[in-house]
C-alpha cells in the first residue's frame, strides 16, 4: 500500500508563504508541487512561487486555468514567462470555476487548441478529472472533452497524467479508472486526496469543489474520535485505493495527490508516518 504514495505530489497556493518556506525541507527533491491560480493571484507571484519552487530542487506545476486568462496573447505571455523566469516543463490545463470567464478562453480543450503549450516546447501535462462528477457540466460534456484533450496530446506527442478531485472514499476513484480504463484511456492516474486537516475546513472546500456523493462520509464520521495533532485524515482513500491497485495493476492509478489547504507540513509528515507503518 505505501507504493501508491511514492513520488506523490502537492497542491499549494502562490499567497502560501508558510508552505512554501518549507517546501524543500518536507518533500524528497524533485517532487512536484502544483501551484493553483485562484482568480485574484497576480502573474508576478505565481511565476515567482514557481521560480522558488525550482530553486529549492522541487518541480513546479502551474496550474493555466483558461477562465482566469483575458486572451491568446496573455495566455502565450504567461507559458512565456514560466518557462522562462521559472523553469516550467510541465503544468496543469484547467478550465477553471468562474462563473463568467476573463477573456475568449473558458475551457483547458481550448487552450490545448491554441497550441501555445505546444509551441513553447512543453512536452508534459497534467489534466484535471471528477470521479464524482461535475456540479456545472454534465457528464458526457466531460467526457467528450477528455477524448478531445487526449486526442490532442496523442497527436502532439504530449506525455498526459490525469489528476482527480478529491474525494472521500475510494469507491468512486476505482470505478472512475474502470470506466476510463474500458474507453481505452492509456494515460496514468493520480488520485487526489484531501490532506489531513479539520473535518469544518474539509466540508468547507468540499462544498466549494462540488465534491458529490463521498461528502456523506465525512458528515458521517462527525460522532468519531480523531486524532487531535491531524484531524480528517486520508488514510482509508489511500488505503482503498492501494488494495484496488494491487488487485488490478491494468487500473493506473500511478500515484497520490495531496490538496494540503494551507498545510503543507501536515500532509508531508502524514504520508512519511503512513509510509513507515505500511513497511514497518
Amino acid at each position: 500500500m505505501s507504493g501508491i504514495l511514492k513520488n506523490y505530489s502537492v497542491e499549494l497556493t502562490a499567497r502560501d508563504r508558510k508552505s512554501l518556506d518549507l517546501a524543500k525541507e518536507v518533500l524528497a527533491p524533485g517532487t512536484e508541487v502544483f501551484i493553483a491560480a485562484l482568480p485574484n493571484d497576480k502573474v508576478d507571484d505565481v511565476v515567482a512561487a514557481c521560480a522558488r519552487l525550482r530553486q529549492d530542487g522541487l518541480t513546479p506545476v502551474p496550474h493555466v486555468v483558461a477562465r482566469n486568462i483575458e486572451s491568446e496573447k496573455d495566455l502565450d505571455t504567461l507559458l512565456g514567462r514560466l518557462v522562462a523566469e521559472a523553469g516550467m516543463e510541465r503544468c496543469l490545463v484547467l478550465g477553471g470555476d468562474r462563473d463568467t470567464p476573463a477573456g475568449s478562453l473558458n475551457s483547458s480543450l481550448q487552450i490545448l487548441e491554441t497550441g501555445l503549450i505546444q509551441k513553447r516546447g512543453i512536452k508534459t501535462i497534467r489534466i484535471g478529472c471528477y470521479p464524482e462528477g461535475h456540479p456545472k457540466i454534465a457528464e458526457a460534456v466531460l467526457d467528450k472533452a477528455r477524448a478531445d484533450k487526449l486526442a490532442i496530446a496523442a497527436r502532439d506527442g504530449l506525455d498526459v497524467t490525469l489528476v482527480s478531485q478529491f474525494v472521500f472514499e475510494a469507491e468512486p476513484i476505482v470505478g472512475f479508472a474502470k470506466k476510463i480504463r474500458a474507453e481505452g484511456v492509456k494515460a496514468p492516474f493520480r488520485v487526489g486526496v484531501a490532506g489531513p486537516a479539520d473535518r469544518g475546513l474539509l466540508m468547507k472546500y468540499a462544498l466549494i469543489c462540488g465534491i458529490g456523493n463521498s461528502l456523506r462520509v465525512l458528515k458521517g464520521r462527525a460522532g468519531l474520535a480523531l486524532n487531535t495533532l491531524t484531524g480528517e485524515t486520508p488514510e482509508d482513500v489511500i488505503r482503498g485505493v492501494g488494495e484496488a491497485q494491487a488487485a488490478d495493476p491494468s487500473l493506473g492509478m500511478s500515484g497520490i495527490h495531496f490538496f494540503t489547504f494551507g498545510s503543507l507540513a501536515k500532509s508531508a509528515n502524514w504520508a512519511k508516518q503512513f509510509q513507515a507503518q505500511a513497511v514497518s
